[in-house]
């Protein structure tokens, strides 16, 4: 097997239908092609600034828009002229589970009218068409409150793609976590993974606690470096590829402990996977059926979401929703609201902040220590700085940024042609950007 696609699957970028009436088109500057503004699905609100649809995008030929931008198979997915088809077709190539849509859809909002987005880059005030000029997005939304202020799609993408999540399922993962002990189906964050899977018993992952795995402290030697002979490729390979057995045994081959729990932070996919197998022995059910419960229902998810699994049915928690944009919204808006969802708690807010904090005495967590710009805490991105501000990053440009002070949220899918882009860096300054003009 060749095993070079994990360069564009896996971890976190670290710098980061209708036919009537008909659309307008319309050429705004800095664009690539004709920005399409047309009625949204039947499921998104109504409003006449519906999103907007461009039927190409940066380098689209290269991504294989002479042949309708096709998806691939299992053994060229994640070759550069069929990214854009896999990253919203992923569940269409890899076994997956159904997570269903909620019964009522909940209501978005949608302002009057686009806002002027700019923001600094080097020398340069920018706005977000140039930013799309630029940059590969498939999907970008921006969302303040339960209101949707930008939705752009770029390479003949809609509103009814289901994009790929790559490493923003951590955070989701971690977020199931937290309901799991809250209800208590989980005890402890101090129990060892063992405690809920018995055959980890006896490995270092098994002697390992929930809190470590969480922050991804664990000590276990885990190579994440994209060579395509590393351990995240056997990973990859031994669960949503479906060449291993997966289970359990795509975990324990990860067997060799390098530093004491709790004080090295080191990336590893592995970790989730271990907390993935926890929560599904924990709660008796898949992980998927627990996200429509516990989420997907409550936040009025408008459509299906899928994850992939491996060949026991286990759902690949490292890795692999697929969902569509307005539904990423809003998970990222339940987070901005601290758990709370129209007036229920769906999330208990200590474990959102929590997750989103790091305490003084775990400088392996903060940021500068860490990685040289972010923190980390459970699974999920933790910005420098006094405001609170944090991140579910994957792979190829895929994120979701929050800030809870001025509920705000973006969502951002895309398809880098590297695993962790320069272009980052970007999508990092239009973040500031946004806050800066609608943070308050």
């Amino acid at each position: 097997m060749r095993v070079g696609w994990i360069r564009g699957c896996l971890l976190t970028a670290l710098a980061i239908g209708c036919a009537s009436p008909a659309p307008t088109v319309s050429r705004p500057s800095g664009a690539t092609a004709p920005i399409v503004t047309a009625p949204p699905s039947s499921a998104a609100p109504s409003s006449i600034a519906g999103p907007r649809f461009a039927a190409n995008g940066p380098d689209a030929e290269e991504y294989g828009e002479k042949e309708s931008f096709p998806k691939g198979d299992r053994a060229t997915f994640y070759r550069l002229p069929f990214l854009v088809g896999s990253h919203s077709h992923l569940d269409e190539i890899f076994e997956s589970r159904l997570v269903r849509k909620a019964a009522t859809p909940s209501a978005l909002k949608r302002a009057a009218s686009e806002p002027a987005v700019r923001y600094e880059y080097g020398e340069e005030t920018r706005t977000l068409d140039d930013y799309l000029a630029r940059h590969p997005a498939t999907g970008l939304l921006v969302a303040r409150d339960d209101t949707i202020l930008v939705e752009r799609y770029q390479y003949d993408r809609n509103d009814r793609h289901r994009f790929t999540s790559w490493s923003m399922a951590k955070t989701v993962t971690s977020m199931l976590v937290g309901i799991a002990v809250a209800a208590g189906r989980v005890r402890s964050l101090d129990d060892l993974a063992s405690a809920y899977v018995p055959a980890l018993e006896g490995s270092e992952y098994g002697r390992t606690s929930l809190r470590h795995l969480l922050q991804m402290s664990s000590g276990v030697r885990f190579v994440e470096r994209y060579t395509g002979t590393d351990d995240v490729s056997k990973l990859a390979a031994d669960t949503f590829l479906l060449r291993g057995p997966g289970g359990t045994e795509a975990v324990t081959q990860f067997n060799q402990r390098e530093a004491p729990p709790g004080t090295r932070f080191s990336y590893a996919s592995v970790e989730t996977q271990v907390l993935g197998l926890v929560l599904r022995n924990a709660l008796g059910k898949p992980v998927a059926d627990y996200l429509h419960e516990k989420i997907w229902e409550p936040i009025g998810a408008e459509a299906d979401a899928h994850w992939l699994i491996d060949r026991t049915g286990q759902e690949v928690t490292f890795c692999c929703l697929n969902a569509v944009l307005r539904d990423y919204a809003r998970v990222g808006l339940l987070l901005a609201y601290d758990g709370n969802w129209r007036g229920r708690e769906i999330i208990p807010a200590a474990w959102i902040k929590e997750a989103t904090t790091v305490r003084p005495d775990q400088s392996h967590l903060r940021p500068g220590g860490a990685t040289p710009f972010y923190g980390y805490g459970y699974q999920t991105w933790i910005f420098p700085g006094e405001r609170r501000m944090f991140a579910f990053l994957g792979v190829r440009g895929q994120a979701i940024f929050v800030d809870p002070t001025s509920r705000l949220v973006m969502v951002h899918t895309a398809v880098r042609k590297q695993s962790v882009d320069p272009g980052n860096r970007e999508a990092g300054a239009l973040w500031r950007g946004l806050v800066r003009q609608f943070g308050g």
